[in-house]
Order: C-alpha cells, then sequence, then structure tokens
C-alpha cells in the first residue's frame, strides 16, 4: 500500500524570534530596538501574523495526510521525499533557499505579508492552502518549472540554485582562476576578479539583474523558464598575467562554462547559502549550466 502524500513546511525564524533568543526577554528587545528607532510591536505584529499563516496552512492539510516541518537553517539536514508536497511559507527567498535540496517534488508558495513581498514565488493566501495541497497531489496538478542552475565539480559533487550560483573568494576578495567554455579546443582566460556570478531567469529579478542593469552591452537577461542562464564576471580587472576579454555570457541547454580555480581556495554558493558552499581549491575545476532539475512551482 503507498503511503499517503507528506506535506513539508518550510518556514523560517521570525526577526521577533530572533530577537527574543538573543536578548532573553520581551522587555530586553523592545529597549534595544528603541534604541535605534525602531518599535517592538510592528516587529510582533509581523511575528503573529506568520505564525497565523503556518497554522492556517498546517490546518489545512488533509487529515489522511503526513505533515512534517522544516526551519530555514536546518535544510540542509533534511530529507525530502519523492511523495512530499512542498508549502513554503514565508518570503520569496524562502523558496529558492528550499529548491536547491529538491528533485522534482511540487512546490506551494504561500505569502503569509501580503502586500510585503513582491510574491513572484510566494504566490498564494494561506486561505487558499487547502484547494493548493489537493491540486499539488493530483497527477494533473499545473506547474510552471523553472530553471535552475547546476556546477558540478570535478571530483563530482554538485550544488544546484534557484537564483543564482556565486563562485568567488571568501569574504568576497580577490579571486584567481582561470574561465572559458567547457571545451578543450577552447581558450580559457587567466583572471582575477571579484568572483563570477551565472544565474537563471528567476534570479533576472535580483543580483543578477543589477548586474545587468550596469552593462551597456549585457547579454539579454531570460525569463523564469526559459533555459538559458546568464553569467557576468564581478570587477575583473587586467594585468601582465590577467584579462577582462571574457567577461559575461549565455548559457544555453547543454553549454558549460567551466572555472578552474588558481587561488589556494574559492567558495562556491547558491542563492546566497554561504552556510552550505562548496570548498574548492587550487587546480580544482567547476563546470556550470542549465540543471536537469527544475521547480515545480504551483500555479
Amino acid at each position: 500500500m503507498s503511503l499517503a502524500p507528506r506535506a513539508v513546511l518550510v518556514h523560517r525564524s521570525s526577526e521577533y524570534e530572533e530577537l527574543l533568543a538573543r536578548h532573553g526577554t520581551h522587555g530586553q528587545a523592545a529597549f534595544f530596538l528603541s534604541s535605534h528607532g525602531r518599535d517592538i510591536r510592528e516587529v510582533a505584529d509581523r511575528h503573529h501574523r506568520a505564525a497565523r499563516a503556518l497554522a492556517d496552512v498546517a490546518a489545512a492539510v488533509p487529515v489522511m495526510w503526513r505533515q512534517a516541518r522544516v526551519e530555514r537553517r536546518d535544510l540542509d539536514r533534511f530529507l525530502f521525499a519523492t511523495q512530499d508536497v512542498v508549502v513554503v511559507v514565508g518570503q520569496d527567498g524562502l523558496v529558492a533557499n528550499a529548491a536547491k535540496y529538491l528533485a522534482g517534488q511540487p512546490v506551494v508558495g504561500i505569502d503569509p505579508e501580503p502586500g510585503r513581498n513582491p510574491g513572484v514565488l510566494v504566490r498564494h493566501r494561506p486561505s487558499s492552502a487547502a484547494a493548493l495541497l489537493a491540486a499539488a497531489a493530483s497527477p494533473g496538478c499545473t506547474v510552471e518549472d523553472l530553471t535552475m542552475v547546476e556546477a558540478l565539480t570535478d571530483d563530482r559533487e554538485r550544488l544546484l540554485a534557484l537564483n543564482e550560483i556565486y563562485l568567488g573568494a571568501p569574504g568576497h576578495q580577490t579571486a584567481r582562476y582561470r574561465i572559458g567554455p567547457d571545451d578543450d579546443a577552447a581558450t580559457a582566460e587567466a583572471q582575477a576578479s571579484s568572483g563570477v556570478l551565472v544565474g537563471t531567469g528567476t534570479g533576472a529579478t535580483g543580483w543578477l539583474g543589477s548586474l545587468g542593469r550596469v552593462r551597456a552591452d549585457a547579454p539579454a537577461l531570460p525569463a523564469r523558464t526559459d533555459r538559458r542562464l546568464v553569467w557576468f564576471v564581478r570587477e575583473a580587472w587586467a594585468s601582465p598575467v590577467t584579462g577582462t576579454a571574457q567577461v559575461d555570457g549565455e548559457l544555453c541547454r547543454s553549454q558549460r562554462l567551466r572555472i578552474t580555480v588558481e587561488s589556494d581556495r574559492l567558495v562556491a554558493f547558491g542563492d546566497g547559502m554561504e552556510g552550505d558552499a562548496l570548498d574548492l581549491t587550487w587546480g580544482q575545476s567547476v563546470r556550470v549550466g542549465v540543471s536537469d532539475t527544475a521547480l515545480r512551482l504551483v500555479d
């Protein structure tokens, strides 16, 4: 007998909870915020709205289903199953944080603060949770397949991201590497820069877009479902041994960008999750391109 679906509710600690953890009491947290010109009532109200939204979504899970919750900081230790329906209750960025740990499970984005979040990925209200869960578990569920970016090292470590993958030095200092197409016949360029960013159409609304807007000849940014990536080198500079000829470009389905490390240590991480990074050492290569895995976002 097959198991009933499991609803996995993804959330993150609120600012209010983090303040209490740091300062111990509501009063101490209120004093700290007031000394910085803020009122704790606004922070507490947002916490209560998020908590109500999470409770409403949990109550909407069918009684025959299993249910689990996972906080953002525990995502890298949580084991998702193939039959899970993932419900993200929070900001758009929380969907991206969860995406790298999934393998095709349907994702429902719930916005606990309508009007505060852009709602690009958290498109629904808590009141719609019951209908969305039922739809997500059905064979004909309508989803939007959002393109993801993948980095693969030469020792087979793999990193996924929904928005972008950043490769550079820890602390965003000078990174040294060779960059070029993943083709032995192509010429790679030695560079020194603040790092390389490879992103998707979803990421085009964030960090990737900010880089593209300041470059007059930047490649056109992709849409969320385009099977195409765009990459940028941040602040490359020329020297007798480093160049600036290959500082941006695009990658279609089968194309890969190869980056070979020429620093003692570089890191690669996705969607701002620096705590879950790949450590890269001198001579190691990373190939970055479109992933076969897509985020299946329930419409």
